[in-house]
């Protein structure tokens, strides 16, 4: 699969390895960046299986890790190398560095009821002023607080997030990665360094991360066993990119206008404005936006939202049938029948998606949807009207106008949804590129080896080379509002 192409004859592109850990697949992707070049092919894609054992649901990060180590296989001689993975979650290291047990899943049900006992000695409020970092049940800080109680840090010498793992299976080097840092409700992002005051209060031992890495810095080279199983010669550096996939997917915006929003679609939907400064009044706290870290010192403000997600599921549940005649049927049933809060985290755990959704839309008191078509069509209303209020209280709580929508990601090529987000948010979509978290892993990797500039000229250059699509808005403004009023209704 390749993006874009667009040759320069006067410069060989040099090759970057951009390792994209989704939390349903992974893949390694090969870019070359010249001085008005940006091409990216596939040379390796692999599931991502959680395993449910019976202490809960974890991570196959063994599999994963071989994974990568094929597709580097496949990926071939590189310039660089560089990982970025979904945020929150970490291996657990020993003394001797050795892996205690599989990475625990933000999915797994262990942090009920841990949000509340945090709260009871850091109230809500002074952690969010503290960390900026919306609520969610799986944050790493109440994962922290979990596994303390179940006694999982007992032998742990050394916390990594995911990509600093595989970093450090890679190179033998530890570091974390900012971005994803800042993911952990540990970090103030006013000041981009761990809050200690939050820590010491709850009892977390900061010295369990390893130093703070920013997004370009070198994170060690390929081991010499590494070098010998995939067939590469050495030395081939690692470089630290936004670890954490979305950091890497806004980096890949391809905006030339300045009052943009964002919306990085896949599982999850994360619409919000990059910022040069945090927002961290009690207002935004129960909107539910967090302030996670970028390049260059911006700030994603930005409200997560269930994403396809809710439509994976359904068609897992109903034995894969073909996404594209799912689509098409779906765009034939009446807009907005029935629509679900996309937020709610009663579609957080897999499983019986489609009678979820049903059971949603009969306790509001909507028409059901029964056939695929129209719970399809359900979903996707739903994620354009979830986009449409992201959008607009960014646009309220950071007193930031904004002039076009910009989508990147997997959810680029669901054309329905991209036009519904239009209309929703009567707003221009510009929607591509698809591998955005690739694209931005691959450019921070050229600019730390000097083949790109300052993160605008970075944009500029996906803005020249990427196939983007526009989208108008349309459809009834009103129909829109009176959608969310019934959300809204007690």
């Amino acid at each position: 699969m390749s993006t874009s192409v667009n040759t320069s004859a006067s410069t060989s592109p040099k090759t970057y390895a951009a390792v994209d850990l989704g939390a349903s697949s992974g893949r390694v992707m090969v870019g070359r960046v010249g001085p008005d070049s940006l091409e990216l092919t596939e040379a390796h894609r692999f599931a991502n299986r959680p395993v449910r054992l019976p202490e809960g649901l974890r991570w196959d990060v063994l599999a994963l890790y071989g994974g990568v180590l094929d597709g580097l296989r496949a990926a071939g001689q590189a310039d660089s190398i560089g990982i970025d993975s979904w945020a929150v979650d970490y291996g657990l290291l020993d003394a001797d560095g050795a892996l205690l047990a599989n990475p625990v899943h933000y999915r797994d049900n262990r942090t009920e009821g841990v949000p509340e006992k945090v709260w009871a000695t850091v109230p809500a409020t002074e952690l969010y002023a503290h960390t900026g970092l919306q609520y969610a049940p799986f944050n790493t800080l109440y994962q922290l607080v979990a596994a303390r109680e179940h006694g999982q840090l007992a032998r742990a010498e050394r916390l990594l997030l995911i990509p600093d793992l595989l970093s450090y299976w890679l190179t033998g080097e530890q570091g974390t990665e900012l971005t994803n840092a800042s993911t952990t409700q540990l970090i103030d992002p006013r000041t981009g360094t761990w809050s200690q005051d939050i820590a010491d209060r709850l009892g977390i031992d900061l010295g369990l991360f390893a130093p703070l890495r920013q997004p370009g810095d070198p994170a060690g080279v390929l081991r010499s066993e590494v070098l010998a199983e995939i067939g590469l010669t050495g030395p081939v550096p690692v470089t630290a990119v936004g670890s954490h996939d979305t950091a890497s997917a806004v980096a890949a915006v391809p905006a030339t206008e300045r009052n943009f929003a964002y919306i990085c679609t896949g599982t999850w939907s994360l619409a919000g404005l990059e910022l040069d400064s945090p927002v961290l009044t009690d207002e935004s706290r129960t909107a539910n936006f967090t302030n996670e870290l970028g390049l260059d010192g911006t700030v994603r403000y930005l409200r997560n939202v269930m994403g396809l997600w809710l439509l994976q599921e359904c068609v897992r549940d109903w034995g894969n049938p073909d996404l594209t005649a799912l689509l098409r049927d779906a765009a034939g049933v009446p807009a907005l029948r029935s629509v679900v809060d996309a937020g709610d985290a009663a579609f957080l755990a897999p499983g019986r998606m489609p009678e979820r959704i049903a059971e949603a839309c009969r306790a509001s008191g909507q028409p059901v949807p029964t056939t695929r078509a129209e719970i399809t069509r359900c979903i996707i209303d739903s994620l354009a009207l979830a986009h449409r209020r992201a959008i607009r209280d960014a646009r309220r709580l950071a007193d930031r106008p904004v002039d076009v929508v910009h989508i990147v990601g997997g959810g680029t090529r669901n054309t329905l949804l991209c036009q519904l987000t239009a209309d929703a948010c009567g707003l221009p979509v510009v929607a591509g590129p698809t591998e955005a978290a690739a694209l931005g892993n691959v450019l921070v990797q050229a600019r730390a080896q000097g083949d790109v500039g300052s993160l605008a000229s970075m944009r500029a250059l996906l803005a020249r080379t990427q196939q983007l699509q526009s989208y108008t808005p349309g459809g009834d403004a009103a129909a829109w509002a009176e959608a969310e009023g019934r959300l809204s209704a007690p």
